[in-house]
């Protein structure tokens, strides 16, 4: 057995790296999934087979975790009454929504925002109690728990897409008034309703960019070097990102 890395020292790692990238049909897969995944408010019925679900949450349980605290707990709705709850909770937030939206209140209601009572499956993601025990990594940024959770639902979201499903994440709820529905133990906290499952077609483009919502931004405006608002240097040094570069 090789010996272990020193925690402090770099000198053991090889001079060269041993992992080989993935071949060019399955990076171009990797990149595929990337740019075509979409949040889907549109759902076509259906069932989600027990072997694809539970695929599908393995690959959100294989996400990063700070800490490898992995903070994720997933709550399957299959009651029909609570789901419709969930749904009032829904619809009742995006009324405040739009009410806090002003002038773009009439074009925000117009929107299609959320598939709970149309997807095969829904899925409440939430944030597990006991968080104050994990120091590692957030002792100082202590919101390295979301950010872990929402890791796992990109994972799922990504293999939903590969699978040829669709989904959607609401965050249009009263967190407080969710907890109370699933019965939360103290100190936890639901981020997310997931809308699961088959769709006629997915979205050419974003669905808040087809409906002139908001636009994607330049990735120019996005990328500094060293300090906030210094324009990169690697967009002179290079061409245009690569056309299979994710765009959702």
């Amino acid at each position: 057995m090789p010996a272990p890395l020193s925690a402090h020292s770099s000198a053991a790692l090889p001079a060269q790296p041993t992992h080989a990238p993935y071949s060019a049909s399955d990076l171009a897969a990797v990149y595929r999934v990337m740019q075509e995944r979409r949040d889907m408010r549109h759902f076509a019925g259906g069932v989600v087979p027990a072997p694809t679900l539970r695929r599908l949450l393995q690959a959100a349980h294989h996400a990063p975790s700070v800490g490898f605290m992995q903070p994720w707990r997933f709550v399957r709705i299959t009651q029909t009454a609570l789901r419709q709850q969930l749904h009032q909770e829904v619809e009742q937030e995006r009324v405040r929504t739009a009410q806090a939206l002003g002038l773009r209140h009439d074009e925000f209601m117009r929107l299609k925002v959320e598939g709970v009572l149309d997807a095969a499956e829904l899925l409440a993601v939430c944030i597990a109690d006991g968080r104050q025990a994990h120091v590692f990594g957030r002792r100082t940024m202590p919101q390295m728990d979301l950010a872990s959770a929402a890791c796992a639902i990109q994972n799922l979201w990504l293999a939903a897409q590969a699978e040829g499903l669709g989904m959607g994440w609401v965050s249009l709820f009263c967190p407080a008034a969710v907890a109370r529905l699933l019965a939360l133990p103290s100190g936890a906290e639901p981020i997310a309703l997931l809308c699961l499952g088959p769709v006629q077609q997915f979205y050419d483009q974003p669905m808040l960019a087809q409906t002139g919502w908001a636009q994607r931004e330049p990735l120019q405006n996005m990328v500094f070097d060293d300090q906030w608002g210094q324009p990169s240097a690697m967009w002179q040094a290079t061409a245009e990102p690569p056309s299979h570069a994710a765009k959702t």
